[in-house]
Formats: C-alpha cells, structure tokens, sequence
C-alpha cells in the first residue's frame, strides 16, 4: 500500500503568503470603493448574488498575479479583464476611464504587497469601510459629454474625495439594460414620491 508515494511533495493546502492576503485585502477595498461596480452590486444589476460576484471578481483578479508573476499582469490587462466580467455579471458597460484607474491602482497594490508595504491597502480599507453603509446615488446625465470629463486628469483622480464624486461619475460612466432611475427636476433635486405630496 503505497499511498503517500506521490503526495509529499504537493501539498495542496499550502497557507496563502502574507503578500497574498495583504494583495487580496487590498483588491476587495479597490472594488468596493470603485463607483461604477458599487452601483453595480447595490442596483443589484448582476442578480441577488450581486455582491458575491464582486468577491468572486477580487478572487480572479488575485489569482490571475498569483498565476503569472513572471512578469505580473499589466494595468491594461486588468482593466480588460474588469471591464469584461463587469460587462458578462452585471451587464454593465464602463465608458469613462475608471476601470483603467482601478487596474492601475491594483497594479500598484500588487507591488506595495510584494514589499510588505501595507500603508496603501489599509487606506483603501478604510475608505471602503467609511462608505459602506451609504446608499449609492444615480443621477440623469445632462448628456453623454459632462463637465466632470474635464476636471478629472489622470494624476491623482483616484487620490481625490471620490466619497463626493460619486453621484456625478456615475450617470456618465455607465451604460446599462434599462432600470429605474429617480426623477430629476431641472435644479437638479431628486423627486421624492411617496407619502407627502407637495
């Protein structure tokens, strides 16, 4: 009986590395804070699982650098590869450069995680818990070209107060099957219906 004969030098439930978990921490913050996947996942656009297959996305996306590490994956490998199963799960089209924005932030977590450097995912971390409980707030576009384009350069707009940014990028920023969307009036107030009627 020679069970154990090829099994010694596997052994499959290896502990993820310290980087590993720092990286996957770092991911789950990034995609919880990204503004087009959090009206995503509360929209529910991708089903009642929603929210798991964001964790199921952040699961990918680590594994595809734990895979291939020599070299790591490049900003625009992530960014293709978010904007294709955001578009597959949530039916979702990201037209701004947002998704571009992410990947090279992940990018940027793989390296800082590879050093041991967890400053970068404990703020992400913590800008993702400060928005957690906040309802994510969809307003009408003017038009397809807003003004937001303009003042948001490539330098630092993820850095920037996205907490405020929010309800402006996401109009603009997505594209999607037909859901219902507040009634805006033209000073730019979201209709209330409900119990009083003034």
């Amino acid at each position: 009986m020679s069970a154990s004969t090829s099994t010694p030098s596997l052994q499959p439930s290896d502990p993820p590395s310290p980087a590993s978990v720092l990286f996957a921490r770092g991911v789950i913050a990034c995609l919880a804070i990204w503004p087009a996947l959090r009206v995503a996942v509360d929209q529910q656009w991708g089903g009642p699982s929603s929210a798991q297959k964001r964790t199921w996305l952040a699961g990918v996306v680590v594994d595809a650098f734990e895979e291939h590490q020599n070299p790591a994956p490049d900003a625009d490998y992530v960014e293709e590869m978010l904007l294709q199963i955001t578009a597959d799960e949530y039916e979702m089209q990201v037209e701004d450069d947002s998704a571009q924005d992410v990947a090279k932030n992940i990018v940027k977590l793989w390296a800082a995680a590879q050093e041991g450097n967890a400053e970068p995912i404990l703020t992400l971390e913590e800008r993702a818990e400060k928005l957690k409980g906040k309802k994510v707030q969809v307003e009408e576009a003017a038009g397809d070209e807003s003004d937001w384009d303009d003042e948001s350069d490539e330098e630092g707009s993820d850095e920037d107060d996205d907490d405020e940014k929010v309800p402006d990028l996401i109009a603009a920023a997505i594209k999607t099957a037909p859901k219902p969307i507040p009634e805006v009036d033209e000073d730019g107030f979201t209709m209330v219906k409900g119990k009083g009627k003034r």
